[in-house]
């Protein structure tokens, strides 16, 4: 059974930090591209960063460029996402992915993602 479970969301005030875990099971990681998605109620769902398990490679969209982190521990199956300088707009429920990426242009999108984990709530206020 795959599983992706994410944690360390919370509250947090502009421009503190919060990091994010998934431990994962299930699939083959070292083989994956691993990411974390957001989503806002109401809106859709958003990538934020990619990373390629074999090798480490990470990918971001704009809004996560010089804020935002990930890594990976291959030998822990799990994926991690520093969160810096967090801003009311970072508010959301963030999502932990699996999938085979081929292109990091794709990363901001889910049409390549196989396994989704549960969410964790990020709240960025005052």
């Amino acid at each position: 059974e795959v599983q992706l479970q994410a944690s360390g969301g919370g509250v947090v005030q502009p421009g503190g930090s919060l990091r994010l875990s998934c431990v994962t099971s299930g699939f083959s990681f070292y083989y994956y591209t691993l990411a974390w998605f957001r989503q806002v109620p109401g809106k859709n769902r958003e990538g934020v960063s990619c990373i390629q398990a074999a090798d480490g490679i990470t990918y971001y969209v704009d809004s996560a460029k010089g804020r935002f982190v990930t890594s990976r521990d291959v030998a822990k199956n799990t994926v991690s996402l520093q969160m810096n300088d967090l801003e009311p707009e970072d508010t959301a429920i963030y999502y932990c992915a699996a999938g085979v990426l081929w292109s990091g242009s794709d990363c901001a999108s889910d049409e390549w993602v196989n396994y989704w984990g549960q969410g964790t709530l990020v709240t960025v206020s005052s």
